[in-house]
């Protein structure tokens, strides 16, 4: 696998992906798809050398789907935190790759300088809250029931791990 920092040129690809998720309400909160003009500004607020957004290609260079680190919070104490989210092309879902991205994003981290990865994870989302246990994360919130979509409650589950530096 290849991991690239994004360019503004990448942001239809990772609208599209990220489109492709908002049907199945599994994945985000977004009710309705997005556009480009609005994930600019989102774009804009990563830096590729402390909260960036990699795309992911395999060795036939196809692209895979792509990687996001932000902020968990935005005061200078939880500057070491960061959500990290991956959004994969609907194609290469369910093949391992969501682990291979995850033990890269734990190699980076110390560079980044991140020292607790959170994963934010709708609680129905089964499939997501096993690869982050597996991966090493714990639960450590259960919001309950704090998104409505289709007049639907959802819970959302905050996944954490301490990376070793």
């Amino acid at each position: 696998m290849i991991f690239r920092d994004a360019t503004i040129d990448d942001l239809p690809f990772i609208v599209d992906i990220y489109n492709s998720t908002i049907p199945g309400r599994m994945v985000t909160a977004d009710i309705d798809p997005v556009n480009i003009e609005d994930k600019i500004e989102w774009f804009k607020n990563h830096n590729p050398s402390t909260r960036p957004i990699w795309i992911v290609t395999n060795d036939q260079h196809e692209s895979l789907g792509w990687v996001s680190f932000q902020d968990f919070y935005g005061r200078p104490a939880y500057k070491g935190t960061a959500e990290i989210s991956i959004y994969l092309s609907d194609k290469f879902r369910g093949r391992g790759f969501g682990k291979k991205i995850l033990s890269y994003a734990f190699s980076k981290c110390n560079v980044l300088g991140i020292h607790t990865l959170l994963g934010f994870i709708f609680k129905h989302n089964e499939v997501s809250i096993n690869l982050f246990a597996e991966m090493g994360f714990e639960e450590w919130a259960d919001l309950k029931e704090i998104a409505a979509i289709d007049n639907q409650r959802y819970s959302l589950v905050i996944m954490g791990r301490r990376i070793n530096s």
